[in-house]
């Protein structure tokens, strides 16, 4: 006589079928399911209205000091790297489905329901008013806010000596002193005159300069461009 070994699952199965049937476990199943979709749902409304609170009710003893920013940290971030500081409102791109886990977790975690979303990306994943790394962000009181989620690519490694001329007028017109000289450098000695001297070099320069210096202007207010100390937290696109 073969004695067949005892398969685990078909057991569990037979005991699930004499304690309910099949048509009434998938109703409960979906129940469950039709809850968790309504607990995403109120989520995800909750990010698009972007309701501004200053702090949510989280128990500290659960939180990750490494995920605590206080509001000068963020500012200083978005500052060197062009960065927005903005209300999840005006975030247009889709939101991973990793951020509602999280939240999810967090609200259960802590018993409250999370509000007052904020966002830190680039200025085009805003759907910003006309005058590459997403991170949602929640209030926790007193301008610190809690690091929910991050996704997307990682930005560029040299962006924030790209973005460096932006940060402020200083930065910019250093820049445009930097490309006026080298720009004079490549002027061919004796172009306007036999000897080629330091004056002349300086009245070029002069030259260089103002004419870059009028390009970026024009083009600056032609595009409503600001400088990054104080375009990281506007709404408005043209800033």
């Amino acid at each position: 006589m073969e004695l067949h070994g005892t398969h685990i699952p078909d057991k569990i199965l037979e005991s699930r079928n004499k304690r309910i049937s099949e048509d009434v476990l998938m109703k409960e199943v979906q129940e469950i399911f039709e809850q968790e979709k309504r607990k995403e749902d109120l989520i995800l409304k909750n990010i698009k209205k972007g309701i501004d609170i200053e702090s949510n009710s989280l128990i500290i003893d659960f939180l990750e000091t490494s995920k605590i920013y206080h509001l000068s940290d963020i500012e200083k971030t978005c500052i060197d790297y062009r960065l927005r500081f903005l209300s999840s409102t005006y975030y247009k791109a889709q939101l991973p489905y990793e951020a509602i886990s999280k939240i999810k977790h967090l609200e259960k975690l802590h018993d409250t329901k999370l509000e007052g979303f904020k966002i830190m990306a680039p200025a085009k994943l805003f759907k910003l008013e006309n005058a590459d790394d997403p991170l949602l962000f929640a209030p926790i009181g007193n301008q610190y806010y809690y690091l929910i989620h991050s996704w997307g690519k990682d930005l560029h490694p040299f962006r924030k000596i790209m973005m460096w001329p932006f940060k402020q007028l200083e930065n910019f017109i250093l820049l445009l002193l930097v490309v006026s000289l080298f720009l004079t450098a490549l002027v061919p000695q004796g172009m306007f005159s036999p000897k080629y001297t330091t004056m002349e070099f300086l009245m070029i320069f002069i030259f260089m300069f103002k004419w870059i210096a009028g390009m970026a202007l024009f083009y600056g207010i032609k595009k409503g461009k600001n400088f990054s100390e104080a375009i990281w937290s506007s709404k408005f696109y043209n800033a």
